[in-house]
């Protein structure tokens, strides 16, 4: 899925010399993660819907880009495939970008031959409603490609934060151990879920209790990081597996896209 946006445009020539002013941007991906990327910045939706263009095959769209967004699945085998795949068709001024909440962007980044053109580009759920952009620099990535994910970022009106490529990077590092947490003390019996929620509310101001978050991220989501984490760090305590989270997720109760997680819904 292609963006195109109203900035003033960039050559190849131009790019080895400063910094890549985004115009031309393919998002791989179509899910809830995806199509909401594509659709950030008033300016989609009042005037950039007659230039989207669909595609089921990502090389034949990328050769004219200059941002490529990946969405996709999060399996570090199948998104080093199609980095690797992409790599060979687009330009060679063309930034690389992962959306990835937890799988680390070097991993990814080694599957091309443009590391220093690869960062990370994490947006939330819902994208056209939450401001905050995560731009991971690994090790490899250009000062020029980071400051052009920033410049990015904010023309579609969002507020870019800066991480190195930590695991979780900044929001996920602490929220996942607040989530398991709430988890655990609802499985010791210490309190119900409902007054877990709503003692986060009304407590501490947050908007959506642990477990309603739960629900909306998807808990499969949830256990593919902690997961991963665990296989990192197994003997650290926040990163330990949760009964009840794994017993959800073996019944395909995901949250809310399912019907059914930790609450039930019509």
């Amino acid at each position: 899925r292609q963006l195109m946006r109203s900035v003033s445009s960039s050559s190849t020539a131009s790019a080895s010399a400063k910094k890549i002013i985004v115009k031309h941007v393919t998002v791989i991906g179509g899910g809830l993660m995806g199509a909401g990327i594509a659709q950030a910045g008033d300016e989609f939706v009042e005037k950039t819907l007659s230039t989207i263009v669909t595609s089921t095959d990502a090389a034949s769209v990328v050769h004219s880009t200059d941002l490529v967004v990946e969405a996709i699945v999060e399996n570090l085998k199948v998104k080093n495939e199609l980095f690797k795949r992409l790599d060979k068709f687009a330009a060679e001024h063309t930034i690389f970008a992962s959306n990835t909440s937890s799988l680390q962007i070097t991993s990814i980044a080694n599957a091309t031959t443009r590391q220093d053109r690869f960062a990370g580009l994490h947006f939330f759920n819902p994208v056209p409603v939450m401001k905050l952009v995560e731009v991971i620099k690994t090790p490899m990535t250009s000062q020029k490609t980071f400051e052009s994910l920033v410049d990015f970022s904010k023309a579609l009106g969002k507020h870019p934060v800066s991480c190195k490529d930590t695991p979780g990077f900044i929001v996920n590092r602490l929220l996942v151990p607040y989530l398991m947490e709430a988890i655990r003390l609802y499985e010791r019996g210490d309190a119900s879920k409902e007054d877990i929620d709503t003692a986060m509310k009304l407590g501490a101001g947050y908007p959506m209790g642990p477990f309603e978050l739960l629900d909306y991220v998807g808990l499969d989501t949830t256990k593919f990081i902690v997961d991963g984490w665990h296989e990192m760090d197994a003997e650290n305590p926040l990163h330990q597996p949760s009964p009840s989270l794994n017993k959800l997720v073996a019944e395909n109760k995901f949250g809310k896209k399912t019907g059914e997680g930790f609450y039930k819904y019509k």
